[in-house]
């Protein structure tokens, strides 16, 4: 993770390298983000000719999705800006069933003229994979939603945001944190607008406009003398919101144990940046941790992915069923477990859940990709499991007939197919700070920030790492650890939990570019918890040959 983290925000082509693969994006000028586009009525006009040349060509379903997806990417280091990315793209994509197969084509090229071409290609492709088609395809039903829009609360929209005024603010933090004795240090600002348009047989007609942001910079400090560094990432947090998120305000810093200033809702970039080289400075001199047993406090930064690993991708229907395999592994949480309705996922206090509705998070939408409307729902209940993440072709699998809404294509020319929604930790019912908890802890290490990991092809056995590793003894902080790593399996780990701080403590943190298909889509996701302890878990030392 860290080197990704290096290579994404040090490297020259860091923004080239990181931007969605969107085919004919075109590069643009930053004073073009903003033109206002197709209208929805053209669009309407567009999409209905699609449907219509579907449903003449033998299609029994049609959906088309018209959308124009713009990113911009500013990265720095030091005293210099490294690269700016604009790029816009713009098409429509037609989906078909027919012959009980799904069939799908794409254009750059949006005009009338040139759609029933590309709705004959759809249903041809879908004709020819039928003759592979081992059962039709069977989608639960949705309700026809007619015109309905939905939009990311945004207060102030990024895109309009001078691109002066972002590598100011970017340029301004890497002086504060050089100042403070930083030896080396790399900004980043990532944004992306998705203006999407969903029609469909089932006669629905959905417009959204939706806004993603991810503030995050690397700090590194090092040991002239012997040669070692150290790097401390940003506590922000990609979110589904506007450049208000950096509009930091006093009520969302958070003083965390370890005298640490953490930050929900809003964030404070500058503050952050002047913080970090001193903490870096203190993993240069902390002590080595003791290989062993400790109970671990994680702070939601860190358990964000844990979560993201061991519980949103396992219980993916797509990888349980084995459509992952080749590329991504499968899942140790199969049918039979969920069948039985009494397989222990985590301990009574283990509580996950799915949201594509959750202000703020990256995955919150009003409808998904297969025009739904999204929702919030159970995946493990008092520790059992009991659901999965599925769309309209799969949740007649699992005997229910709603699909969950968690549908997405990262773009006009991919097909749509089921991704993770942001699946969540509940926070406990009984009122617990992480102080409290800390305090009840004999022999532990608070941990906060994400870092290195591993885990295996079913999700099972794992490694985490993080940023900030505390010392807990007797109840107390007593100083700072380094070279730590926690080892488990998701069974054995998720039955280890023994508290999770309430609501109060509740934050979202998450995963700007988590890829998933062939070819590879990204998507974005958030993972809310509480703080929250885990009795007995093994840790490693990962500065020593052993």
């Amino acid at each position: 993770m860290q080197r990704r983290n290096f290579l994404r925000l040090t490297g020259l082509g860091a923004g080239g390298i990181l931007l969605p693969q969107l085919p004919f994006a075109r590069t643009v000028s930053a004073e073009n983000l903003l033109d206002p586009g197709m209208d929805v009525m053209k669009k309407r006009q567009l999409a209905n000719l699609a449907l219509n040349a579907a449903k003449s060509s033998g299609a029994s379903y049609a959906d088309v999705r018209i959308a124009r997806i713009i990113n911009q990417f500013i990265i720095t280091r030091e005293n210099r800006v490294q690269s700016i990315v604009n790029s816009e793209s713009f098409g429509m994509g037609v989906r078909v069933i027919a012959n009980g197969t799904f069939g799908f084509a794409s254009t750059s090229d949006v005009v009338p003229e040139k759609i029933p071409a590309l709705v004959k290609e759809a249903v041809a492709i879908a004709m020819a994979n039928s003759k592979f088609q081992k059962e039709p395809i069977v989608l639960a039903p949705v309700t026809a939603y007619g015109e309905v829009s939905w939009k990311t609360p945004v207060q102030k929209n990024a895109f309009e945001i001078p691109v002066k005024e972002k590598v100011a603010m970017l340029l301004n933090a890497n002086a504060k944190a050089l100042e403070k004795g930083a030896d080396f240090i790399a900004t980043s600002l990532f944004l992306v607008n998705e203006q999407k348009y969903f029609a469909s047989t089932d006669g629905s007609y959905i417009d959204q406009d939706i806004h993603r942001l991810w503030p995050n910079f690397i700090v590194t400090v090092v040991d002239k003398k012997s040669g070692q560094f150290k790097t401390r990432d940003a506590f922000s947090s990609p979110v589904g919101q506007g450049f208000e998120y950096l509009d930091a305000r006093a009520e969302d810093k958070i003083q965390s144990p370890g005298n640490i200033i953490l930050y929900n809702k809003s964030y404070d970039l500058i503050e952050d940046a002047t913080n970090a080289p001193e903490q870096a400075r203190q993993m240069l001199t902390a002590k080595s941790v003791e290989p062993g047993k400790y109970d671990l406090v994680l702070e939601p930064s860190n358990l964000w992915l844990t979560i993201h690993e061991s519980v949103g991708h396992p219980l993916e229907l797509d990888r349980v069923l084995g459509y992952e395999a080749n590329f991504a592994g499968t899942s140790f949480a199969t049918l039979d477990k969920w069948k039985s309705g009494k397989f222990n996922y985590g301990s009574k206090h283990v509580n996950f859940f799915a949201d594509k509705i959750q202000p703020g998070s990256l995955g919150a939408v009003g409808y998904d990709d297969d025009g739904v409307k999204t929702k919030r729902w159970d995946l493990v209940k008092d520790g059992i499991l009991v659901n999965y993440q599925a769309i309209r072709d799969q949740v007649n699998i699992l005997g229910e007939k709603e699909s969950h809404g968690c549908c997405y294509a990262q773009s006009w020319n991919d097909v749509q197919f089921q991704r993770m929604a942001n699946v969540s930790l509940a926070p406990g019912k009984e009122r617990l700070t992480p102080e409290q908890m800390i305090s009840g802890v004999k022999k532990g290490i608070y941990i906060v920030k994400d870092s290195s990991y591993s885990i295996d092809q079913q999700r099972y056995n794992f490694q985490f790492s993080g940023n900030l590793f505390y010392e807990i003894q007797n109840g107390k902080i007593t100083g700072m650890l380094k070279d730590v790593a926690y080892q488990a399996n998701t069974q054995e780990f998720w039955n280890s939990c023994v508290q999770v701080c309430d609501e109060r403590d509740f934050r979202l943190n998450g995963s700007f570019f988590d890829g998933k298909g062939q070819p590879v889509q990204n998507n974005a996701v958030s993972h809310g918890a509480a703080t929250a302890r885990f009795d007995g878990v093994n840790v490693i030392n990962t500065g020593r040959n052993v």
